[in-house]
C-alpha cells in the first residue's frame, strides 16, 4: 500500500483514485492565476508532491495542460473541451423550445444531434413513452451513415468526414442499410437537393426518420430530426416542419440576418426554405462556434 493510501486509511477515508487525483490537480487552476508552479498545485490540491508531479506530466502529454519552465497552465486540449461543452449547451438552450414545439405539432420523437467522427451524438431527445421503440438516449451514439441526422450533417459539410465514414465501413444494420460507397454518396447528393435527409429503416427495422441540417451559409453544425415506428407515410409531410424548426433554432442562435434576395434554384424544394444567412456580427459568432464543432 502506498504512503498516501496508508494516510487515507488512517484518516478513515477511502484512498483517492487516479481520476479523482487528476480532478483535484485540474481543480487547482480554478480561480487561480494563469500559471501555477508544482508547489502551488500541491498546496491547492492537497495531493502529495510526487503524485502531483506525475499527474501534471501526464496532463501535459494529453495537451490538457502546458508547461513553460517551472509553470503550468491550462492547455489547448482543455480549452477545446470546455469550448465544445459550452457551445453544445448553448445549442441545446437555443433549440429546446423549438424542439418541444416540433414534438407537440407532430406527435413524434424529436432529436437534436451533432457529428463526432463517424457517429452522431444525441444532445437532446424529446418524446413520450410511446417512443420507446426508437433506441436512442441523450448522450447516446449511432453510426452517422445509417441515420437521417448523420446524413443531413454529412451532406452539408466537408468531404473529409464523408470519406472517414466510408473508410470506417458502411456495415449493414438492416436489409435497407446503404453499404455501397457510391450509393451513399448519391444519397448525400439527393439530401443536398431536397434540403432534408431520410432514414428508411436503415438503422433499425420499423424505424423511420426525417432530418434537416442546422446551418446558415456554411456547413451544418447539427441536425434536427423527427422519427418514429411506422411513420414512413408521413415523412414527406413532416419534412417542411423539420426544416422550419431548424430555421427557427438558427434564428434563435444568430438572429434572422439578411434574407438573400436570390435563391439557388438548383437546390430544389430545399432552397425555398433555406436557412437565413447570419449578419456580419453573427457571422463572426458562427465562425467561432463552427471552429469547435
Amino acid at each position: 500500500m502506498t504512503t498516501s493510501a496508508v494516510e487515507a486509511v488512517e484518516a478513515g477515508m477511502a484512498p483517492l483514485s487516479l481520476l479523482e487525483k487528476a480532478a483535484k490537480v485540474l481543480s487547482a487552476f480554478e480561480s487561480a492565476g494563469p500559471r501555477l508552479t508544482l508547489t502551488e498545485v500541491v498546496q491547492r490540491s492537497g495531493i502529495r508532491r510526487s503524485s502531483a508531479h506525475r499527474i501534471l506530466d501526464q496532463l501535459v502529454q494529453l495537451r490538457w495542460l502546458e508547461r513553460e519552465g517551472r509553470d503550468y497552465r491550462l492547455g489547448m486540449g482543455m480549452l477545446e473541451l470546455g469550448a465544445m461543452a459550452s457551445h453544445h449547451n448553448r445549442l441545446r438552450r437555443a433549440a429546446l423550445p423549438h424542439l418541444h414545439a416540433l414534438h407537440e405539432s407532430t406527435g413524434h420523437l424529436v432529436h437534436l444531434t451533432v457529428l463526432d467522427g463517424s457517429e452522431v451524438v444525441y444532445l437532446e431527445r424529446i418524446g413520450g413513452s410511446d417512443d420507446s421503440v426508437v433506441p436512442s438516449r441523450m448522450g447516446g451514439r449511432q453510426p452517422a451513415y445509417c441515420t437521417a441526422s448523420g446524413k443531413a450533417i454529412l451532406a452539408f459539410g466537408d468531404a473529409g468526414p464523408v470519406e472517414q465514414v466510408i473508410r470506417d465501413g458502411l456495415r449493414p444494420r438492416t436489409p435497407r442499410t446503404l453499404t455501397r460507397p457510391e450509393s451513399f454518396r448519391r444519397e448525400l447528393a439527393m439530401t443536398r437537393e431536397r434540403g432534408v435527409a431520410f432514414d428508411h429503416e436503415e438503422g433499425y427495422r420499423g424505424v423511420f426518420c426525417v432530418a434537416a441540417p442546422l446551418r446558415g451559409a456554411g456547413r451544418a453544425i447539427a441536425a434536427i430530426s423527427v422519427s418514429g415506428h411506422g411513420v414512413h407515410r408521413e415523412m414527406e409531410r413532416l419534412a417542411p416542419a423539420v426544416r422550419g424548426c431548424a430555421r427557427s433554432v438558427w434564428q434563435s442562435m444568430f438572429g434572422p440576418g439578411r434574407q438573400s434576395e436570390k435563391r439557388d434554384r438548383s437546390a430544389g424544394a430545399g432552397a425555398a426554405e433555406a436557412l437565413p444567412q447570419p449578419s456580419m456580427d453573427n457571422m463572426m459568432a458562427w465562425l467561432r462556434f463552427s471552429e469547435w464543432m
